[in-house]
């Protein structure tokens, strides 16, 4: 068997409200592995920390406990949680992409660009990243009389679509997708899961939150239950 391409141990955040001198818990002491080609799902109830660990892991976030190893290309292995921003932005460049719940773009850039630029940014020609983009707007079903037009223009169900076509493109050795499916329509989501089987099938490890359960049976190669976080104690001083 393949190593894993991430492995988190012992992963926790917590968010401290300064002013008033109290601190919420969210995900506490959650490891698991992502391995070459396959999917690991996250579940759990709503506000539990699930995508509280997809941001750690992209390092939106940092955690107050654990350690996020990832194993990159030149099979080197770095706690992410540490690593410089350099680091980090390279990382993201090259071998990290995260599908979050929204997009968020420049309000003027062509939907084409903003699907390319991933591919752009690795050096690739323009008239390349663009093929490829188009490519994937057409598996997307996403009209070409959109693809001149800004997404910030779009429906919500229009500007997942590119927002999944952007986080697909570079084939990413690591994918984390926060609730892809959610604002879709079900020939689109049917798209979306063969795109994910084919990145599977490329060796792409996800780390993946799903809004519907049979998502999750259908794609899921390990599924991991997020446990409440326990109640922590006030900072001194905070009010009774």
């Amino acid at each position: 068997m393949a190593p894993p391409i991430l492995e988190v141990q012992g992963f926790g955040k917590q968010f401290c409200l300064h002013e008033q001198g109290k601190v919420i818990p969210s995900a506490q002491g959650v490891s698991f592995k992502v391995l070459p080609g396959q999917l690991t799902a996250l579940i759990g109830a709503t506000g539990i920390g699930k995508s509280s660990v997809l941001k750690g892991i992209y390092r939106t976030y940092l955690p107050f406990a654990g350690r996020v190893v990832y194993r990159s290309a030149d099979g080197s292995m770095e706690d992410l949680q540490v690593a410089s921003e350099h680091r980090i932005l390279e990382l993201r460049r090259g071998e990290i992409s995260f599908v979050t719940q929204f997009l968020h773009c420049l309000p003027r850039k062509a939907t084409l660009d903003v699907v390319s630029q991933p591919l752009l940014a690795q050096g690739l020609l323009g008239a390349e990243a663009q093929g490829r983009a188009e490519e994937l707007l057409r598996a997307m079903k996403l009209p070409e009389r959109l693809w001149s037009v800004s997404p910030a223009t779009f429906s919500g169900g229009e500007r997942q679509r590119v927002n999944l076509a952007r986080g697909f493109i570079s084939r990413p050795r690591l994918l984390l997708l926060d609730e892809p499916t959610a604002s879709l329509d079900s020939d689109t989501a049917e798209c979306v899961i063969r795109l994910i089987h084919g990145l599977k099938a490329a060796g792409t490890g996800m780390l993946a939150i799903f809004h519907q359960t049979d998502m999750t049976q259908r794609l899921a190669d390990q599924v991991l239950e997020l446990t409440p976080p326990v109640p922590l104690p006030e900072p001194a001083g905070a009010a009774a």
